[in-house]
């Protein structure tokens, strides 16, 4: 008999296909009746497949007690109570290694859209600003700009070699000092003093919640950007709206958000910000290899095998 996965959220489309056809997929996102289904599951579910934004919380957890193993399709897990899934025997695993490349190209596409003012750029083609105003106003070099990383995970020091390519000077901060050659700030406020850009590459989650305060905004300053690949979480967002609006901070290349898919028309408004819609892994190439790793780490528990990755 098939086994029965419980699939908490759509998936890329390979990936959901190849899911379904191998094993008994009851789609929870999409059931007109989640407690009835939950409670049909409750004897016989070991398998939640997630995805990183929607992750996987405790009620549900408890309301399939046989749930041995969260299969997650993406790096991070902050959405996922991995407290209780540790109290009780349940497995987390994750994504990671094989996103870090294209998260760390869009983390630089941002940095140099924002210093470079390349969307705005575009509009002012597009919009006939060039025949009728002239070149646009100057924008900021990259080459010798100071960049500080909020996480030097693997992302984080993905993107420190891709920044430093471009002759930028780099710092960081996170909770301990990595063996690279680069600075070392424990104080955020501090780093972001010293720094043109502010790069935030770090989990989320309750550690990081807020991590790039107000305080670190108004450090990094009027000529500072600031650019977020990591969660909405880790910024206070209503104090970055507020300073971007006033010109207190200069620029900023945000692809993640407090409440997505909702963003504030404040920062839609300000022509100095870049957006994009949580899209930094948001490839061919990676999602099938985010696809591959969750699907066989699923196939790992149902066989008895070692798990491929684990939270």
């Amino acid at each position: 008999m098939t086994r029965p996965v419980l699939l908490l959220s759509s998936l890329h489309a390979g990936t959901q296909q190849e899911l379904e056809s191998t094993w008994q997929v009851h789609r929870y996102h999409e059931a007109a009746d989640k407690p009835a289904l939950l409670a049909s599951l409750a004897d016989t579910c070991e398998v939640v497949v997630t995805s990183g934004g929607r992750g996987c919380e405790a009620a549900l957890m408890k309301a399939l007690p046989k749930l041995k193993l969260v299969s997650c399709f993406g790096v991070g897990v902050d959405a996922i109570d991995l407290g209780h899934a540790k109290a009780n025997g349940i497995a987390v695993t994750n994504t990671p290694d094989v996103l870090t490349d294209d998260v760390a190209d869009l983390a630089v596409a941002l940095m140099l859209a924002s210093l470079r003012q390349v969307v705005a750029a575009d509009r002012w083609v597009r919009d006939g600003s060039w025949v009728k105003r002239g070149g646009l106003p100057l924008t900021t070099a990259v080459a010798k700009r100071r960049v500080g990383i909020v996480g030097l995970g693997r992302i984080g020091q993905a993107i420190a070699q891709r920044c430093a390519s471009f002759g930028t000077e780099i710092a960081y901060h996170g909770p301990n000092r990595k063996p690279v050659d680069w600075a070392y700030y424990a104080d955020p406020v501090e780093m972001a003093r010293w720094a043109d850009v502010v790069i935030a590459a770090c989990p989320g989650g309750a550690a990081t919640k807020g991590i790039v305060s107000r305080a670190v905004l108004e450090a990094l300053g009027p000529t500072g950007h600031f650019v977020n690949i990591a969660r909405g979480s880790v910024v206070d967002q209503p104090a970055m709206v507020e300073l971007l609006a006033s010109g207190a901070l200069g620029g900023a290349g945000l692809d993640v958000f407090d409440d997505e898919p909702n963003v504030p028309q404040a920062l839609i408004d300000i022509p100095r910000v870049v957006l994009q819609p949580h899209h930094a892994s948001g490839t061919h190439d990676t999602r099938t290899a985010m696809g591959r790793l969750t699907l066989d780490n699923v196939a790992a528990y149902f066989a008895g095998r070692p798990l491929l990755t684990q939270v």
